[in-house]
């Protein structure tokens, strides 16, 4: 038994700078994982990253929208009269005295079939 023992320590003892180098390569190799791949690794940085620059994009696109709209209230509130004729025009259908305005027709849709009623013809 003691022979056992010591040809086990002999080998552990010639062998551990090779168990240093194996367990230094897997720990290097979970932390390269976790490093890439863990909850605030470079994947999960990625897809965030990608979804900040779309919501910058949506913001530019909101903020121009915005910038629109608040000329035309201004321009509304300060009277121009382009602005407003358009307005009554597109809201109100207002026109000018002469102009023929064009209409595109559309189509009015399936009329719909009541739903057919049975009546009760046994009277007592």
């Amino acid at each position: 038994m003691t022979i056992t023992i010591r040809i086990a320590g002999k080998w552990l003892y010639s062998m551990r700078r090779v168990m240093a180098t194996i367990c230094i390569a897997l720990l290097s190799v979970q932390i390269g994982y976790k490093v890439i791949f863990g909850a605030n690794g470079m994947k999960v940085w990625q897809s965030k990253r990608a979804e900040v620059q779309a919501l910058e994009q949506d913001i530019g696109r909101i903020k121009v929208e915005h910038d629109q709209l608040d000329y035309r209230v201004q321009a509304l509130q300060r009277g121009d009269p382009s602005v407003i004729e358009k307005e009554a025009r597109e809201q109100l259908g207002l026109v000018k005295p002469g102009e023929v305005v064009l209409f595109e027709q559309r189509s009015k849709p399936a009329a719909k079939q009541a739903p057919i009623v049975a009546e009760n013809t046994d009277q007592k």
